[in-house]
Order: C-alpha cells, then sequence, then structure tokens
C-alpha cells in the first residue's frame, strides 16, 4: 500500500472524527439548555404556564361562527 494514500486516508479520518465529536458537543449544549429550560418550567407553581407549554396549540383560536 502506498504510504502517502495511507497517510491521506488517516488524516481525512481524523478530520470525520473531529468534526462528528464537534457537532455532538453542539448537540449536547443544546439539550443542556433545554433540560435547564425544562428545569425551570417545572419549578413554576403556575400550572396554566405548565399546560401551555405542553399543548401550545389549544385556545390559540377562538370561533365566532353562530
Amino acid at each position: 500500500m502506498d504510504v502517502a494514500l495511507m497517510s491521506m486516508a488517516l488524516s481525512q479520518g481524523k478530520v470525520q472524527q473531529q468534526a462528528s465529536l464537534s457537532v455532538m458537543r453542539m448537540a449536547m449544549g443544546d439539550a443542556k439548555q433545554e433540560g435547564a429550560a425544562m428545569r425551570e418550567l417545572l419549578n413554576t407553581t403556575d400550572a396554566s404556564i405548565i399546560q401551555r407549554a405542553a399543548q401550545p396549540h389549544i385556545g390559540g383560536n377562538v370561533d365566532i361562527k353562530g
């Protein structure tokens, strides 16, 4: 096997691995933020806020047809 070809393949593998780790770190950061927001929401004592967060489409429209 050609040494240059092998070196290029290893280098490309390292770049792919670094990109994957970078994307995973970004996803973990997003998950942490969402978890913190969920914890804050669940710690609230107002049940209507929790209900609106769980089902945001309910109560948004009112039919006035007679």
